[in-house]
């Protein structure tokens, strides 16, 4: 039934996106392009929400025939859990991709969950909590040849009127976070490559190395670092049908505050768990996802991986990985630049599965 209802809503909005492209002036450049349409979804974090979203589509320069297309999203979208968030992301290619810049800020104002922390949480342990946050992340990267990238990063986050059960997991387990806080850090990436298409790459590989330090120098509360790997690779196999592969790891040390811990789940990494259902100090994924489009404006995709937490390096134990596995709908916003509505259902180990209704791929 839910399904039903879901895809009622979801092509519900593919035809007033329709019918609002259709009567919109035609730019004068074929990758310069904004689409304002209503969102009506249901994921596993947020239930059924409503809201709009918006995306744009560029070139920062008419003149740069070099680089790839630059884009911003944006979405104000309000739950019946009574979530309400407003954000802004994107990337841009500046200087004939002399520079990269990939860009975040938002605001959330969202009443979560939590099981207690480790990778044997039982489902048992989940206990509500809420929170207000400001976000903000800025990434400047430079171009240095031969596809390598230098990068300079910030990231800032502000946690607000945070609320929970004072007899619960978040007292028991002197959860570091648990009341306000601030942090802001600064850090450095090496970044490789070679994709030539910014939403849908059918071949290429992209690897990004990169820490990020909070101290009290740049007037952070907590004092720890964070280290991502992230490798994706990507193959056309046939009729441009494409494989693409991801390993991701998220490490860190030092005293780390709960919305900074390594996150289980969600909408673009090891789908069909609560984004959060397992959360440590350490993270490593492995997912994959075939993607078949039928053609310029419809596809499929079925995707699968594993991963686990863990407190420390050595604690991770491939016996003990968790799995998810599933599929979904593909929708092409701009049909030129491949930019994609995406419709998922994943499926992982025991009761956890759930609905996701995004905008670009998920790596």
């Amino acid at each position: 039934m839910y399904l039903n209802r879901f895809i009622v809503f979801f092509a519900l909005s593919l035809l007033f996106y329709n019918s609002f492209a259709q009567n919109k002036p035609k730019d004068s450049s074929s990758s310069r392009q904004l689409l304002i349409f209503p969102v009506v979804s249901r994921s596993i974090e947020t239930d059924w929400s409503f809201g709009i979203a918006t995306s744009a589509t560029f070139h920062v320069s008419k003149r740069d025939t070099i680089s790839r297309t630059s884009n911003m999203q944006g979405l104000i979208l309000y739950s019946l859990k009574q979530q309400f968030v407003a954000a802004l992301n994107g990337t841009q290619y500046l200087k004939k991709e002399q520079y990269i810049l990939n860009d975040q800020i938002s605001y959330s104002s969202f009443p979560d969950q939590f099981w207690g922390i480790g990778k044997f949480a039982p489902d048992t342990a989940q206990e509500a909590y809420t929170f207000k946050q400001y976000y903000l992340y800025l990434h400047l990267m430079r171009n240095v040849g031969h596809h390598f990238y230098l990068g300079l990063l910030y990231e800032m986050q502000n946690l607000m009127n945070v609320k929970y059960d004072h007899d619960g997991i978040f007292q028991k387990q002197t959860v570091p976070g648990k009341d306000p806080y601030f942090i802001s850090g600064l850090g450095m990436s090496v970044t490789y490559d070679d994709r030539k298409e910014a939403f849908w790459p059918s071949d290429g590989t992209f690897g990004q190395v990169y820490f990020n330090h909070f101290g009290k120098l740049t007037g952070s509360d907590f004092d720890y670092t964070n280290f991502v790997v992230d490798i994706r690779k990507f193959n056309t196999m046939f009729k441009r049908q494409v494989l693409a592969l991801q390993l991701y790891y998220y490490g860190t040390t030092g005293t780390v505050p709960i919305r900074s811990l390594a996150s289980f789940g969600g909408n673009n990494s090891m789908r069909g768990y609560y984004d959060g259902r397992f959360r440590d100090k350490n993270q490593m994924v492995f997912q994959g996802e075939y993607r078949i489009p039928f053609n310029n404006r419809w596809g499929i995709a079925l995707f699968g991986g594993g991963g686990d937490v863990s407190a420390t390096l050595k604690d991770f134990e491939l016996s003990q990985f968790k799995y998810s596995y599933g599929g979904g709908i593909r929708y092409a916003l701009n049909k030129s630049e491949k930019l994609n509505l995406r419709l998922d259902y994943g499926i992982g180990q025991g009761s956890n599965s759930g609905f996701y209704f995004q905008l670009g791929e998920a790596f």
